[in-house]
C-alpha cells in the first residue's frame, strides 16, 4: 500500500449547556476561513449524535504544516476567541489521523 503524505485531525468540543448551537456556528464560520487555506481538502463540523453539548471537527490537510499555518489566517484567532467561553472545560489537542486515501471531493 502506498503510503499517503495527508494529515487528519479528528477533534471534538464540549460545549456549556445550551451554547452547542452557537459553537457550531462559529466553527462554521472557521470552514468559511478555511476555504482559502492552503492545503486544506476537507473541514467538516458535526454534533456527537451520543453526546449531547459535543460538537466534531474533522480535518483533512495536504500537510501537517499546512494545518498549523491555517491558525495564522486573518479572522481565525478571533473566532477561537469567541469559541473558548463557549467551551465546558479546556480544549484538548484532538486524534491525529494518517490518512490512507478516499474520496474527498464532495
Amino acid at each position: 500500500m502506498k503510503k499517503s503524505t495527508l494529515y487528519g485531525l479528528q477533534g471534538g468540543f464540549e460545549a456549556k449547556e445550551g451554547q452547542k448551537e452557537q459553537l457550531a456556528e462559529i466553527l462554521l464560520e472557521a470552514a468559511d476561513l478555511m476555504k482559502s487555506a492552503q492545503g486544506c481538502r476537507l473541514y467538516a463540523v458535526s454534533f456527537d449524535t451520543n453526546q449531547a453539548n459535543q460538537v466534531c471537527v474533522t480535518e483533512i490537510w495536504d500537510s501537517k504544516e499546512d494545518h498549523d499555518n491555517s491558525l495564522n489566517l486573518a479572522g481565525v484567532r478571533e473566532l477561537i476567541g469567541k469559541a473558548i467561553p463557549l467551551l465546558a472545560g479546556n480544549p484538548t489537542k484532538g486524534q491525529e489521523l494518517e490518512i490512507l486515501g478516499g474520496f474527498f471531493g464532495c
